[in-house]
């Protein structure tokens, strides 16, 4: 599309233009604002607090990326898609403002998404950070919260090689003298260093909140906020449980501007939704969505693989991008799969069939075993062919990339047709 052409470089992590044109547009907010970055967990998070936020009465405006089938995912008031109208409007207002300055795909559609909000009458707007931090187009917005949920090796090419670089990265969407949540149980001391030298009031997990829980409930303590009783988050994985305490972390942090009830809490947890976290589709054989990209999301895959109980068979419908660390993620998941059906994700950072192939036979020469693999020319063609390999008892894990979800959605779609 067009938008994607205007800049030289898909990625270019800088704020200097895409600041230039949003001073331009003159991006205010009037309401309370949460910014969420991290590793993993980000999508999750965000969904919590918007969830919450509308159980309680709030009109809340919701940003995420990527979106899976429509751009139109990424941008929700009150938890509704804005239309295409909406969108157009706002990307034509950051087309005129931009004159000669080029913009990457995120950031044209980032600034038309904020101008969005900004014009819109809302109680609370919850914003997800695209990538690292510090120089991410979220990070224009001053927020009056901010949450890193977790800190992880992921786009090493652009925040740096071990957890101290990214922690750095990642910590510069704190704002002095304003709450900044930390979900990670053993944060960098580059988040820490940065946190303190920009005068932020940082909440450490562990320290300044915390959640216990049994089988069938949990429970939230903060700083000056107990929460007993709650039900688990309709969302699957013992990880939710550290996304949803940070979450609320965020709304004890700002209670006095926007306070929340346990009724709406306890609502808000039984009814968020966000597709492609370990989501699982109804009918046999089970199908799992998962977005894993890295190790230390495909760790959380497994974790909650184990956690589903028996299957004779597990297939794995499987694509990443080539810039991710696809031996890392098939080492964490490779004892769970029986059968991978490989797929080649789509556009630049694209890896065909073949090389994550080469991947999958190192580790299984690595460990001594033979390994059941298919190649296929597409995502579609992958997921389709896992659905006929496998038994109603059987079930298939799709992951890898945001796009081998989507492809197997659109794959889905199509065979209800």
């Amino acid at each position: 599309m067009r938008i994607e052409r205007l800049h030289h470089r898909p990625i270019d992590l800088a704020l200097d233009r895409v600041r230039t044109v949003a001073e331009r547009l003159d991006l205010r907010f009037e309401c309370p604002v949460f910014v969420v970055g991290g590793t993993n967990g980000k999508g999750s998070t965000c969904a919590m607090l918007d969830s919450i936020l509308r159980a309680a009465g709030y009109r809340v405006g919701l940003y995420t990326s990527p979106h899976l089938l429509r751009f139109n995912e990424r941008v929700r008031i009150d938890g509704i898609e804005v239309d295409d109208a909406s969108l157009i409007e706002q990307f034509e207002a950051v087309e005129n403002a931009r004159g000669d300055t080029s913009l990457t795909y995120f950031e044209f559609t980032t600034l038309a998404a904020l101008r969005l909000f900004a014009r819109a009458p809302l109680d609370a707007l919850v914003l997800e950070v695209g990538l690292g931090g510090r120089l991410d187009a979220v990070n224009l917005v001053d927020a009056d919260c901010s949450i890193v949920t977790s800190i992880a090796l992921d786009h090493t090419d652009y925040l740096g090689p071990t957890r101290e670089h990214i922690g750095f990265e990642k910590a510069h969407i704190y704002r002095g003298g304003r709450p900044a949540i930390c979900c990670d149980p053993e944060p960098p001391a580059s988040l820490i260093h940065v946190a303190t030298k920009l005068g932020a009031d940082l909440w450490l997990f562990g320290r300044d909140f915390n959640y216990a829980g049994d089988r069938q409930q949990w429970a939230y303590g903060g700083r000056t906020q107990r929460r007993s009783g709650l039900p688990y988050p309709a969302l699957r994985g013992a990880n939710q449980l550290l996304n949803a305490s940070g979450a609320l972390a965020a709304l004890e942090a700002l209670a006095q501007r926007l306070p929340v009830s346990q009724q709406a809490v306890r609502h808000g947890l039984l009814t968020v939704e966000i597709a492609g976290r370990f989501q699982v589709l109804p009918g046999r054989p089970a199908v799992i969505l998962d977005v894993a990209h890295n190790p230390h999301a495909a760790a959380v895959t497994a974790s909650n693989l184990d956690a589903m109980g028996f299957y004779p068979r597990t297939h794995a419908v499987f694509g990443m991008l080539r810039d991710k660390d696809i031996d890392g993620v098939i080492a964490k998941v490779f004892d769970r799969i029986d059968r991978w059906h490989l797929a080649p994700t789509p556009g630049e950072r694209g890896s065909d069939a073949g090389t994550i192939a080469r991947a999958l036979r190192t580790a299984a020469h690595a460990r001594g075993v033979d390994v059941e693999f298919e190649t296929y020319g597409s995502i579609e063609e992958a997921y389709r062919g896992a659905l006929g390999a496998a038994s109603v008892d059987a079930r298939i894990l799709v992951f890898g990339s945001f796009f081998t979800v989507a492809g197997a959605m659109r794959a889905r779609d199509s065979s209800r047709q």
